[in-house]
Formats: C-alpha cells, sequence, structure tokens
C-alpha cells in the first residue's frame, strides 16, 4: 500500500469507498440518511486535507481527512478491513498532521473500540450528529498515545 494525497479527479472513487464503508459498519442509519450524507460528501472533502492508501493497482483502499488538529473522516473499503490498514491511516493522522481529537458514532462500536485500541478516550457526547440528527457522537481525545 502506498500512502498518497488524493485530488479532486479521486473524489467520486473517495465517495463510493466511503458509501461501501459506511453500509458496512453503519447498518444503525437508514438509507435515505446515507444517501443524503452521500450528497454532501463531495462539498465536505472540499473541506479538510485528505491522504488515502492506494493499492498497487491504484484503487483507493482507504483514505482520511484532518482539519485543524482534528480527525474529520477515517474510512476503509470492506475487503481492505482487519488488514492494518485504519491503523496506518490514523497514525499519519497523529504523526504528521498532530491531530489529538475526533468524534466517532456512539452506535458504531468497532470504530469506537478501534480508536479505545490507539489511546482515545471520550470527553464529552451529542445527543445529535452534525446535521442535527438523532444519531448520538462521541467526542474524543487522544490521551495516551500507543
Amino acid at each position: 500500500m502506498q500512502l498518497c494525497a488524493p485530488d479532486t479527479k479521486d473524489y467520486p472513487e473517495l465517495v463510493e469507498v466511503w458509501e461501501r464503508s459506511v453500509r458496512a459498519t453503519h447498518d444503525f442509519m437508514p438509507d435515505a440518511y446515507v444517501i443524503r450524507l452521500k450528497g454532501l460528501l463531495t462539498q465536505y472533502l472540499d473541506s479538510v486535507t485528505l491522504f488515502c492508501l492506494r493499492t498497487d493497482e491504484q484503487n483507493i483502499a482507504g483514505f482520511a481527512g484532518v482539519n485543524r488538529g482534528r480527525l474529520d473522516m477515517l474510512f476503509i473499503a470492506p475487503q481492505y478491513r482487519h488488514q492494518g490498514l485504519g491503523t496506518q491511516l490514523l497514525q499519519h493522522a497523529i504523526g504528521h498532521f498532530g491531530i489529538t481529537e475526533l468524534d466517532v458514532n456512539e452506535q458504531n462500536p468497532r470504530a469506537f473500540g478501534f480508536y479505545c485500541k490507539h489511546g482515545f478516550k471520550v470527553v464529552s457526547r451529542s445527543e445529535v450528529d452534525g446535521l442535527g440528527q438523532p444519531y448520538p457522537m462521541l467526542r474524543m481525545r487522544l490521551i495516551s498515545p500507543p
């Protein structure tokens, strides 16, 4: 896998990876809400610093986005999960961009456990997500790097 910075021509592939990842891990979200979020994603991609992991065939296996010391997104294509790619992206976000905070859906226990394993602890909770919908979010802060 090669770590690199995608550009705007990669957005359709990033959106595809995002959607497949969300559908595999966010089973608590109704389809209509996933479609709504997907419609906002390209605009959101422009507001973060992106980096991704590409396969030898140059396919995007996973990506992350950071902004002002926060990890705003980290998604792995389902077929590449459990291979250490999330850890690689998170470590790059911490080491290269100095991220110390992130938000995670409370209803996504796998992601929550992943971040706990990497030294993040819950510092606050919101009853709603960033769009005001009833998907509780946990604010996590890096307390003890692994």
